[in-house]
């Protein structure tokens, strides 16, 4: 390993996403009592101008009269963008009247490392007045060219950074990109059009100790579309999926749930390494095969997700 390592990010489950648009309290109760590991509750993109002040108040009331936590949920709130003139009014009235009930903020559009800093800062004043026991975390959508290309520099930008999120929809616009879908492909691409920035995003976060976080997938009726883009997510190295819909939320749960045979295989690498160790031996062998410090680390990472996931159905 090399003499320079960042240290990993709070640990938090984060399977699934599930995204509700602040101007729909109605569905705030479902989202309590769902499967989902994380709330997003948004104040931007899915919120129309005339009803930002609602939405921001809607999620403010939701936090307080809700023991979230205690439904096993993160919190996060999508707050309006830095070019808009929402941004810092939605910092403030969320920080300073809920504050104590919010796990992260999630800044859409990232561009440059200075936008993590700038939220950085206006979090770390409102903290100290307020005197908030727990130090809110910052995650960021890398969805645009600009973003994309000064993604290494965002994921070093803050040790209040979390996770990166990738967003095909907006970096699409950005790209001047045809699509068919939100976070679907065009069949005319020989391939995976997003593979190429999303292991860039990936390789980013993983660098820097973030987790990293595959976007929306717009079609909620197409299971077999969803399903299809989480795997291609989870075979990169994505922890998690956003989700539009509680059907999707079971599905990104299920595909970002280590397989049962997989843990089990981890675990016995761990084990066949421990004792060759307490033996005196360098190496260890499983079934045949030899096993090396890659492949401890690798079935680390395994039992480490299962740990968490088991901890969380308890």
């Amino acid at each position: 390993m090399s003499f320079t390592q960042f240290p990993s990010a709070r640990a938090r489950l984060e399977r699934s996403l599930l995204a509700i648009p602040g101007t729909c309290p109605q569905w705030f109760a479902d989202a309590l009592h769902s499967e989902a590991d994380y709330v997003l509750l948004d104040c931007a993109d899915t919120v129309a101008p005339g009803d930002k002040l609602t939405a921001r108040a809607n999620i403010i009331e939701t936090l307080n009269a809700h023991d979230w936590h205690a439904h096993g949920k993160s919190m996060c709130v999508r707050i309006n963008g830095l070019d808009t003139r929402y941004m810092y009014r939605d910092v403030i009235e969320l920080v300073e009247q809920a504050g104590a009930h919010i796990d992260t903020l999630l800044v859409p559009r990232v561009g440059v490392a200075a936008d993590i800093y700038m939220l950085d800062c206006l979090l770390t004043q409102i903290e100290m007045a307020c005197a908030l026991p727990e130090r809110i975390g910052i995650e960021a959508m890398i969805e645009t060219t600009l973003g994309l290309t000064h993604v290494e520099d965002i994921a070093r930008a803050s040790t209040r950074l979390e996770a990166l999120h990738f967003g095909s929809a907006d970096l699409a616009a950005s790209c001047r990109a045809r699509t068919v879908s939100v976070g679907g492909l065009n069949p005319d691409y020989p391939g995976d059009q997003w593979h190429a920035a999303m292991q860039r995003v990936l390789v980013a976060s993983r660098a820097h100790g973030l987790r990293a976080i595959d976007g929306p997938y717009g079609d909620a009726q197409h299971a077999e579309g969803y399903v299809a883009a989480a795997r291609r997510a989870a075979a990169l190295g994505f922890e998690g999926k956003w989700a539009l819909h509680e059907v999707q939320v079971s599905l990104a749960n299920e595909v970002m749930t280590p397989p049962a045979d997989d843990v089990e295989c981890a675990r016995r690498i761990l084990a066949a390494i421990e004792e060759a160790v307490t033996a005196g031996r360098g190496t260890a062998q499983l079934d045949g095969h030899m096993i090396d410090a890659a492949s401890a680390h690798m079935a680390e990472n395994l039992v480490r997700q299962a740990d968490a996931i088991a901890a969380r159905q308890r």
